[in-house]
C-alpha cells in the first residue's frame, strides 16, 4: 500500500503563515497598536512593539492600561481563531492562499474580560501568550499573560469568556 508523499515543510509553513496573517489582519486595531505574532508550530506569541503613543503616564513612564488590556484581548481572540482554524490548515482543507479578513470564519465575540495589572508596563516591547482553558461550540474561556523582559514577571494577566460563532468553521 502506497502513501502519498508528505508536503514539503516550506509549503506547510507558508500555508500556516498566510492563515495567521489573514487572521491578524481581520483585527485592524491590532495593526494600529503594533501587535504581531510569532508562530512556532501551533504556539503563538503576541508581540506589542513599543511606541510612544502607548504611554499612558509620561511621568513614570508606563504603558497605558487600555493598551495593555487591548493587547491581552487581541491575543486571546487570535488564539481562539487560530485554534479553530488549525485542523483545517493542517489537513489542507482550508485554502490559506484564498484567506482574507473577509473570507475568514467569523471571530469570537467577547462576553467579559477581566484584567489583573500586576506591575507597570515599561516603555519597551511586550509579549503575551494565551491558553484556551475551555473550548466549546458556543462558549470558550481563555487565560492570557503578558510580560516584558522576563516571562516569570508578568505585567498583566487576564481571563476572558467568548461567544463562539456557530455554523461557519
Amino acid at each position: 500500500m502506497s502513501r502519498p508523499a508528505p508536503e514539503p515543510v516550506q509549503v506547510v509553513k507558508e500555508r500556516r503563515d498566510k492563515a495567521l496573517g489573514a487572521l491578524v489582519a481581520a483585527i485592524p486595531y491590532a495593526a494600529f497598536l503594533g501587535i504581531h505574532f510569532d508562530r512556532r508550530g501551533d504556539e503563538l506569541t503576541a508581540m506589542l512593539d513599543f511606541d510612544e503613543k502607548l504611554i499612558g503616564n509620561p511621568l513614570l513612564p508606563a504603558l497605558h492600561g487600555g493598551a495593555t488590556a487591548a493587547f491581552l484581548e487581541v491575543t486571546a481572540i487570535v488564539e481562539l481563531g487560530w485554534a479553530r482554524l488549525w485542523g483545517a490548515i493542517e489537513t489542507g482543507a482550508l485554502d490559506a492562499g484564498a484567506l482574507t479578513p473577509e473570507t475568514l470564519p467569523r471571530l469570537p465575540k467577547t462576553i467579559d474580560f477581566t484584567v489583573d495589572y500586576l506591575r507597570s508596563g515599561l516603555p519597551r516591547d511586550a509579549y503575551a501568550r494565551a491558553r484556551v482553558t475551555r473550548s466549546g461550540r458556543r462558549y470558550s474561556s481563555v487565560h492570557v499573560e503578558a510580560w516584558q523582559d522576563n516571562r516569570d514577571r508578568p505585567i498583566a494577566q487576564a481571563t476572558g469568556h467568548f461567544l463562539m460563532p456557530d455554523g461557519d468553521g
